[in-house]
């Protein structure tokens, strides 16, 4: 991707809440950025989790040149979501445990921030899906989603029947415990824990991953991110969860719409950084049994 950072002068953090550890983390990579003449802003929310000054989120995104998320794999997930309409770049610090997004650990920041001031990084453009939720014939919820959307049923006890139409036409009816609508970043999550591909993160393609069906002839099927994707449920209630953070109940008639958005997410990685050692080494492929 063409984008550059320019000058970089500022940036702004947000912490994984609550973990005793974070603070101390904080503290250590804020004097590293600082020592090489970059301001570090941290936002309210996470400031007051360790008592120190932070600034408004919206406020933070305008000022600085790239994000940072110091935590795991859901705080980075929240601040790109959070952050979208900013078109800031998001570096991922992983101080959490798996950590497929956070690019780089506590050990490699020194080194990274090096680097990076020397104009040697990637900025990459990750699909996002952006979508709504049409009850009564009218848009009730609007979302953006990094990972994944979920329709799932209410309760263990029951089985959930889902329609699905790819640009208005119905080519499937899913029944089991829901059905997963995948990004390729988020492929490596929900998706994968079900049985679904994993695929390259730059491609632009949904991946719709049946959970637990009831039959063995669903699959998961990838399709082009140029389709619409139109989910409904002749349930009195299903639920629709956006990256496994924000869920929504919908009802006999409501429409979940989804497509691919408009942009990407900008990721921000070092040059070194290679998707398939991150594969080999979170999944452990190729280990000796």
């Amino acid at each position: 991707m063409s984008f550059q950072l320019g000058q970089i002068r500022k940036v702004g953090f947000t912490l994984k809440p609550n973990d005793s550890t974070i603070k101390t983390l904080f503290i250590q990579i804020k004097k590293m950025f600082e020592q090489r003449g970059i301001e570090v802003l941290l936002s309210l929310k996470s400031a007051k989790l360790i008592g120190h000054d932070g600034v408004a989120f919206e406020t933070m995104c305008k000022e600085v040149n790239f994000l940072v998320s110091l935590g795991g794999d859901g705080t980075l997930l929240s601040l790109v979501r959070r952050s979208y309409h900013f078109k800031k770049p998001v570096l991922g610090i992983n101080a959490g445990n798996l950590g497929f997004l956070a690019d780089i650990n506590i050990s490699q920041v020194g080194s990274f921030l090096d680097s990076l001031l020397a104009g040697k990084y990637r900025i990459d453009e990750r699909m996002m899906m952006e979508g709504f939720i049409r009850k009564n014939g009218k848009k009730d919820v609007t979302f953006f989603a990094f990972n994944d959307v979920v329709i799932t049923r209410p309760s263990i006890s029951k089985m959930v029947k889902i329609n699905a139409s790819i640009d208005s036409n119905w080519f499937n009816t899913y029944r089991g415990d829901g059905l997963i609508v995948s990004t390729p970043t988020g492929s490596t999550a929900y998706n994968l824990a079900v049985g679904g591909p994993v695929m390259y993160p730059l491609t632009q393609a949904f991946i719709m991953s049946p959970i637990s069906p009831h039959s063995l002839t669903q699959r998961p099927l990838v399709v082009p991110a140029d389709f619409t994707i139109e989910l409904t449920s002749p349930d009195e209630t299903v639920i629709a969860v956006i990256d496994g953070q924000d869920d929504y109940t919908m009802h006999k008639g409501d429409i979940l719409h989804i497509c691919g958005a408009r942009r990407g997410a900008m990721m921000l990685h070092r040059l070194e950084r290679n998707y398939f050692d991150v594969l080999r080494e979170k999944l452990h492929w190729g280990d000796s049994i």
